[in-house]
């Protein structure tokens, strides 16, 4: 059996807020095998995104090992990391993160030009990812002539552009009406299904859950121990 995606062992992260020492994971121990569509649920507050930026490297842990993909990451120094990220995760923000200057394309592009792919290999991946999640034909739209469920479309295709291993979705529908919300879970569904793409989503929305595979909750910076697997 292949060694898992994701592997986190005994981890803690503390934050210190006005003197007061804040827990936000509390000796968390997860794994995440490859191909699976893996949901964390929980309220505002209970560590999943913070569970999500250490799975990034954006964060480092308290105590405890992160290993992703075989590379325990904190080994790696910020420079590493940053390399690191760029080839293996694919990252989909609630707040979309566009830049708003740039069109659709130029977006996307952006986490191809630290790579050594020429013009012409970028354009391609590019449009494929835009083709990918329906948008080959708002590739020259601004942000800002784009509905909000699009302008997630466009932050998805960026996330995937440069094929990563895992990709990280924080509450990826939760700035959305729920007919966009709905549009964005079927692709990324579709992504783990037909693409075999890992997937790890954090949501408080029992409904973006049920399209995932496996499904945990975190309460209070603890996993509950039992999975389910979703319907």
């Amino acid at each position: 059996m292949a060694a898992p995606i994701v592997q986190l062992r005994n981890v803690s992260k503390r934050f210190t807020r006005d003197g007061f020492e804040i827990v936000a994971l509390d000796h968390v121990s997860l794994e995440i095998q490859e191909g699976e569509f893996f949901a964390l649920m929980g309220p505002s507050g209970s560590g999943k995104s913070t569970l999500l930026n250490l799975l990034a490297g954006i964060d480092r842990t308290t105590e405890g090992e992160v290993e992703v993909l075989g590379t325990q990451l904190a080994r790696l120094n910020e420079s590493q990391l940053a390399t690191w990220r760029n080839a293996h995760i694919g990252y989909i923000f609630q707040t979309f993160n566009l830049v708003p200057v740039l069109t659709a394309f130029e977006n996307v592009e952006l986490p191809l030009l630290l790579t050594k792919l020429n013009k012409a290999q970028r354009r391609k991946n590019v449009e494929t990812a835009l083709e990918l999640v329906g948008l080959a034909d708002r590739m020259d739209h601004q942000p800002r002539q784009l509905s909000g469920g699009q302008e997630q479309r466009v932050a998805i295709a960026r996330a995937i552009v440069t094929d990563p291993d895992l990709i990280l979705a924080d509450e990826p529908t939760g700035n959305l009406d729920a007919r966009s919300g709905e549009e964005i879970l079927q692709i990324l569904s579709t992504l783990n299904r037909e693409l075999k793409k890992t997937i790890m989503l954090v949501t408080h929305d029992p409904h973006a859950a049920s399209f995932a595979t496996q499904e945990r909750h975190l309460e209070k910076g603890i996993l509950t121990e039992a999975a389910v697997a979703a319907v």
